[in-house]
């Protein structure tokens, strides 16, 4: 017993001084925990050099985009071809994606050899080879006569432009095909298939690195991967990438995948300070010197190769098998890497490092076994500890794209390296997570290899081709052609004569309402004037005081909210509210005696016989208050004060927002004659000549028009250009039939327009994995204002992502594109169909006044037009075009229609005041 316990000691003592004698020699070559994060720092900063497009030509990780988009989400399916070329051997396979999401794989292949006479030959024979043995493939699986797409996993550096479409930068691991180089090994497949026409129908639709292919067979199976890593004979790692940091490849909007090879990290001298001596002097002896110098520190092809130096010069130095060298040992290429694998294997492997030993023509004592195993175990960790700095600098990445203080991640794994040796994965999951401690990252091997992500790229292209084609025919519903645009301004103007015309304006749908404001603000108005604005959930009551001739406003005003039941109950109940709040006010300024003139903006169509007279033709924007249509709102207002005794007003005028807005602005610029809004509701007002307005008594001078232009279309004269969502929007509506143009231009719609066509899209399996949230479901919950929100600029699909998390809707990146694509397609519809009415307008007042070319202000209220990032631009575009000779000016109105009130009760006043005098 004692003898056993002699002998373990001895052997515990031997292995120890052994690992000391190895650890002493190859002290360069242990990383501290610091040098790790230096590293994964230096590589960051790689990363980003490659990213830019001015720093990409010199820097040494490439960073090339694959114009992979998209990762599988479980629709794909059909049967496709997948070609695997860049290691020991070359793989055809046959690749069948069940349909229905069930997420089921079946696959036939077949491996070819790759003679080095042929990876090392003349680069049109490997083509050729290629295609011959996918010639082979086919007759051998009776497949000649089916048309199949094809993807090809090419694992060398490839410059893509498209998907399917790769420049070879260099070749790299063994291969060394002539005048392959700098050409498009797509092209030099497609040529080579075309000898064989008879038995090949085959479209390439994708190209694909082996990284690629490993990521994209992960996420088949976990939808959390976004990261490839191989380290087999060779070593690469890709990661989906914003779109909005690839400076290499147009557009801001998605991701992509990134091909790093981060096997050339280093070529540029970044890592001279960890390389050694046995680095050196293998990147000597290789076929590439000087090039992919990270992959020459980590990968298959050179681990043994690392070995056999370090062994030769410790057996040179006396510190291995008593100095002496065999024959093999001197012999490049003779240790490989599954031998390093064996040596380092538990349990078996001192055994194992003996037998290779031998096999080399040593004789090694235990000592020599122990030590050579440590070498192995120092060169293999080394090995996983670079490449774990590296991945790190990946998941630091995305981590901070995605803005996340935890990230939780999928990487997939492929290669032989990481698949045989029996200590490297777990080795390198234990150093990344000690590097990164703030993401929780799942290893997923790839069990299929990067062939079947071939396959599963090609799928993915296949569908998100279809959903493309699905997606566009609904987008193309929306865009007008100039001609359309051509035709909403002829019908536009025609429905202003009939509106103006006293035999033809009870049919149309354009009212043109005259408003009795007949003078603009000149600037000697001045005085105290109360202003009240009702048009929407809010009700705002103001003291508007004028300075004469200084064009000097000061307002002061309250909000006040109309609840639903008030806004859907009696016009009693609504008016009591009004006056209630009218008081409040008054109360609140401690004017509660005083006697003031008062401006009532009232954004409905109202028919009036005087400025302060408006029978109410018809709620809209919600407004559905009973015994109020057909009554004159001004006496409603005026028996509300009566039933409530505590004050009296003089309410001079009722006034149209529009008709506001057109004088507040008219108060900064007398040219304004124009007031548009754009904003719940939409519609416009100008000042016609008395000549042209058969409605009223009188043809001298102007009067400001209403004309009420959200009932345009209403007669069916625009159903050309009404979509199935549009005709969805209006039934589900409050007034069926009504305000057609208002609802396919305003900021009440827009949002609704888009729910309808999210839910379609959704329906169709083309958004949300075809899952509807109960949410969505909900009429009137995709609000205007997100529209705003997700077209802007400044927003990162991230942020769109968590606007419709909001909606209960779990998104993707690419869902969020689509998503954003289609508000952009409503949003840009309507402010061309806005822009369509205007340029109707202006070019009227033109011809009307006989120019050649008029010059106008238009004064535009409303949150669509002042909140929404491009509906301004496209409205004021659209005008340009279809007005050419007009040259039209808009004015932001800053104070609203409120102030506006103010001034037609002020200008009102003083065209009053000659009238009492005579």
């Amino acid at each position: 017993m004692f003898a056993v316990h002699l002998m373990a000691f001895y052997f515990a003592k031997l292995k120890e001084d052994q690992i000391k004698k190895v650890d002493r020699f190859l002290y360069h070559m242990r990383l501290s925990d610091e040098t790790l994060l230096d590293i994964m720092a230096r590589f960051q900063a790689e990363m980003e050099k490659g990213l830019g497009k001015d720093t990409n030509p010199t820097a040494s990780v490439k960073m090339l985009p694959t114009f992979v988009r998209a990762i599988p989400d479980g629709s794909e399916k059909g049967e496709f071809l997948s070609l695997d070329l860049g290691g020991s051997k070359f793989r055809v396979l046959k690749v069948q994606v069940s349909e229905e999401g069930k997420r089921n794989v079946q696959m036939e292949s077949q491996f070819y050899a790759t003679p080095n006479e042929i990876i090392r030959g003349n680069g049109t024979e490997l083509f050729e080879y290629v295609a011959d043995c996918l010639v082979d493939f086919m007759r051998t699986k009776g497949l000649q006569h089916k048309k199949l797409p094809l993807g090809f996993t090419f694992s060398f550096p490839c410059r893509q432009t498209k998907l399917e479409e790769g420049v070879l930068l260099s070749w790299t691991k063994k291969f060394k095909a002539r005048g392959v180089q700098d050409t498009d090994v797509v092209s030099r497949l497609t040529k080579a298939m075309r000898k064989h026409k008879q038995d090949l129908d085959v479209d390439i639709l994708a190209l694909v690195n082996d990284t690629v292919g490993t990521m994209m067979t992960c996420a088949y199976d976990d939808p959390y991967c976004e990261v490839g890593v191989i380290i087999g004979t060779g070593t690469n790692a890709c990661y989906m990438e914003d779109m909005s940091n690839i400076e290499l490849v147009e557009g801001d909007e998605g991701r992509m995948g990134i091909n790093t090879e981060w096997g050339a990290f280093g070529d540029d001298g970044a890592l001279e300070d960890i390389r050694t001596e046995f680095d050196r002097e293998l990147d000597l002896g290789s076929l590439n010197p000087g090039k992919q110098l990270f992959e020459k520190m980590i990968s298959g092809l050179y681990l043994g190769e690392l070995v056999r130096l370090i062994l030769l010069k410790m057996a040179k130095d006396g510190l291995l098998f008593g100095g002496a060298k065999s024959s093999a040992l001197l012999t490049k290429g003779k240790i490989e890497t599954q031998h390093v694998a064996a040596m380092e294997k538990y349990k078996e492997g001192l055994a194992n490092t003996r037998e290779i030993l031998v096999d080399l023509g040593l004789e090694p004592s235990e000592a020599d076994c122990v030590a050579v195993q440590h070498v192995c175990t120092v060169v293999s960790f080394r090995s996983a500890n670079l490449c774990a700095a590296a991945l790190a600098a990946i998941l630091t990445r995305l981590r901070e794209n995605k803005k996340l203080a935890r990230l939780r991640t999928t990487v997939g794994m492929d290669g032989t390296l990481y698949k045989i040796h029996p200590q490297y994965p777990k080795r390198l999951h234990k150093v990344v997570r000690k590097l990164v401690p703030n993401c929780d990252v799942r290893f997923l091997l790839s069990e299929s290899g990067s062939a079947k992500g071939a396959a599963m790229v090609t799928a993915v292209a296949c569908r998100v081709q279809a959903q493309r084609k699905q997606i566009d025919e609904v987008l193309a519903l929306f865009q007008l052609t100039r001609e359309q645009l051509v035709g909403v301004q002829g019908k536009m103007r025609a429905e202003f004569e009939y509106g103006l015309k006293r035999k033809t304006h009870a049919l149309a749908t354009v009212k043109m309402l005259p408003t009795y404001v007949n003078g603009m603000p000149d600037g000697t108005e001045k005085g105290k004037y109360l202003a009240l604005d009702l048009g929407g959930t809010n009700f705002r009551v103001l003291l508007v005081k004028i300075r004469s001739g200084r064009r000097s406003v000061r307002m002061y005003n309250k909000i006040f909210a109309i609840p639903l039941e008030i806004m859907q109950g009696t016009g009693e109940e609504l008016f009591d509210h009004i006056v209630q709040c009218i008081a409040d006010f008054l109360d609140y300024m401690g004017l509660k005696g005083a006697q003031l003139p008062l401006g009532f903006t009232f954004s409905f169509p109202c028919r009036q016989a005087n400025i302060d007279k408006g029978t109410l033709i018809e709620w809209t924007k919600g407004f559905k208050a009973t015994d109020c249509e057909g009554e004159d709102v001004v006496d409603m207002l005026r028996e509300a004060i009566k039933r409530r005794n505590e004050f009296d007003l003089d309410i001079v005028a009722v006034v149209n927002d529009t008709v506001g807005t057109m004088m507040t602005c008219a108060y900064e610029d007398p040219n304004c004659e124009i007031g548009l809004i754009a904003g719940t509701g939409s519609n416009m007002c100008y000042m016609e000549e008395m000549r042209n307005i058969e409605l009223v008594e009188g043809h001298e001078g102007k009067m400001c028009i209403n004309t009420e232009w959200g009932g345009f279309g209403d007669n069916g004269c625009i159903d050309d250009i009404r979509t199935q969502y549009d005709v969805e929007v209006d039934e589900g509506s409050l007034n069926p039939g009504k305000q057609r143009y208002e609802k396919m231009t305003s900021g009440m719609y827009l949002g609704e327009i888009v729910r309808q066509i999210l839910i379609d899209l959704t329906k169709q399996g083309l958004l949300f994995r075809g899952q509807i949230s109960e949410r969505l479901r909900t009429r009137g919950i995709f609000e205007t204002k997100f529209l705003s929100q997700i077209e802007s600029d400044r927003l990162a699909l991230l942020q769109v992502r968590r606007i419709l998390q909001q909606l209960g809707l779990d998104s993707t990146c690419e869902d969020s594109i689509v998503v954003k694509e289609v508000c952009g397609a409503v949003s840009r519809r309507a402010a061309q169909l806005c822009g369509a009415g205007l340029a109707a307008i202006v070019e009227k007042r033109r011809q009307d006044q006989g120019l050649e070319h008029l010059k106008i202000t238009v004064g535009v209220d409303g949150t669509l037009y002042k909140l929404h990032p491009r509906f301004s631009l496209v409205l004021q575009e659209t005008v340009k075009e279809l007005a050419p000779q007009c040259d039209v000016m808009f004015l932001l109105s800053e104070d609203g229609s409120g102030k506006g009130a103010a001034l037609i009760t002020a200008v009102a006043k003083r065209l009053q005041q000659p009238l009492r005098e005579n």
